[in-house]
């Protein structure tokens, strides 16, 4: 997985980075065709903003990018936010593709049951 971390008005700590790598390992694990995680994570000085992080996450696969964003006081907050948000993408996801099989195999068995079945008269 080729992850890229980004901080625009905050600074990337080693710390902060271990974090992020250790939590969006989940996601590699549900999903194992990754090629591309891109995570650029966001510091706004405004005190009016109830979240003075947001974290922005794009999850790319062979077919299918996956995108999330969150906003929290804390950035660790934010990317647990962002994990569970793509987290449930892939998921729902999965269940469609896996739902899309099925019914295809049934389609696909029924009408071989009809083609062997003798004519009735």
């Amino acid at each position: 997985m080729d992850l890229v971390l980004n901080g625009r008005g905050a600074r990337i700590t080693d710390r902060l980075r271990e974090v992020a790598t250790h939590k969006l390992a989940r996601l590699e694990r549900m999903e194992p065709r990754v090629t591309r995680l891109q995570v650029e994570i966001i510091s706004e000085r405004n005190p009016r903003l109830g979240g003075a992080h947001r974290v922005e996450a794009a999850f790319a696969t062979p077919r299918r990018t996956f995108r999330a964003v969150a906003d929290a006081p804390d950035v660790e907050a934010a990317l647990d936010v962002v994990v569970e948000k793509l987290e449930r993408q892939i998921r729902d996801h999965r269940e469609k593709r896996r739902a899309r099989l099925i019914a295809g195999a049934t389609r696909v068995k029924s009408a071989n049951n009809h083609e062997q079945a003798p004519p009735v008269e």
